[in-house]
């Protein structure tokens, strides 16, 4: 199962960034696939980059706000709204653990060999203050001269724009060099930051910063796509907290907000206490017990 997650987490790459013609055009695609909205955190001014992140399109539309309605004008902004709240209703956070970019380069990093070390869970909160805050209500709230407000989170913090867009755009076009100032030193320090800690720790930055993982977590109870547990097969032995690799415990929280939908607990259960339920019905995933298995009774329970 985790081989197969792999191979969609790269397919997604792909698709999300298959425009390869960037070094030669030195622009970005704007080609009919841009108006798809990426289901991972992916940046739109990436050169490669074939669909719109989420983030970034929800920000363009609540900075304008203010302006049309200055203007006499009300622009809801139904598509943008509706495909994230679509794909939350559907995968929940799902996909951040198949189809997040930035993500696999996380999990990617921490298979380095390294000292390990776990993040305290109430440095969780800290994605649903950014949505919130950078996302939301900064660009409501702070506006300039003309009514308009900035993008904050792709401005000032965003470390997967900086990889995606930023660094790329630096080495296709020497103008832009010049211009490097103090805010994307800073862009560039936080990334370096997050790149490193995902050496230590597992996805240190969907788990603590990531305002997509925050919304799209808020779908995790009544989402299609669930985890199923079966509290009269779990023996408590705790093989599932083992495995998970934001350090949850799925017999207590199967479909906390800061489940990813991997699947390592699923297949590290032996007792068919976990599985997937899609549109209600169950999917087992973990293996059957075997002769050399413990039983319920054998294990003490």
């Amino acid at each position: 199962m985790q081989r197969l997650r792999q191979w969609i987490q790269l397919i997604f790459v792909v698709l999300s960034n298959g425009y390869w013609g960037f070094p030669f055009k030195g622009t970005l695609y704007q080609g009919p696939l841009k108006v798809l909205c990426s289901p991972g955190l992916n940046c739109y001014s990436c050169p490669a980059a074939t669909t719109y992140c989420p983030i970034g399109s929800l920000q363009q539309l609540l900075l304008g706000v203010r302006m049309s309605l200055a203007g006499g004008q009300v622009f809801i902004g139904t598509y943008v709204v509706g495909c994230i709240g679509l794909l939350g209703t559907l995968f929940g956070r799902l996909i951040c653990g198949w189809a997040c970019p930035f993500g696999l380069i996380q999990e990617w990093l921490h298979r380095i060999p390294s000292p390990k070390s776990r993040i305290p869970q109430w440095l969780g909160w800290g994605r649903y203050l950014v949505l919130v805050l950078l996302v939301v209500i900064l660009p409501l709230a702070w506006i300039d001269e003309f009514d308009m407000g900035l993008p904050w989170f792709c401005k000032f913090l965003c470390p997967a724009g900086t990889l995606e867009a930023g660094l790329p755009m630096l080495l296709l076009d020497g103008d832009l060099r010049g211009s490097v100032g103090w805010l994307f030193a800073n862009k560039l320090v936080l990334l370096l930051l997050m790149l490193t800690a995902s050496v230590f720790s597992s996805r240190p930055f969907c788990r603590t910063l990531c305002p997509l993982g925050a919304f799209y977590g808020l779908f995790n109870r009544i989402s299609l796509i669930r985890l199923k547990f079966d509290a009269d097969a779990c023996t408590k032995c705790g093989a599932c907290h083992q495995v998970c690799p934001v350090e949850i415990r799925a017999d207590e929280a199967p479909n906390s907000g800061a489940c990813i939908r991997c699947l390592r607990c699923t297949g590290a259960c032996r007792f068919g206490a976990l599985g997937l339920d899609v549109a209600g019905y169950g999917l087992r995933i973990s293996p059957p017990i075997t002769a050399d298995q413990p039983t319920h009774q054998e294990a003490g329970l």
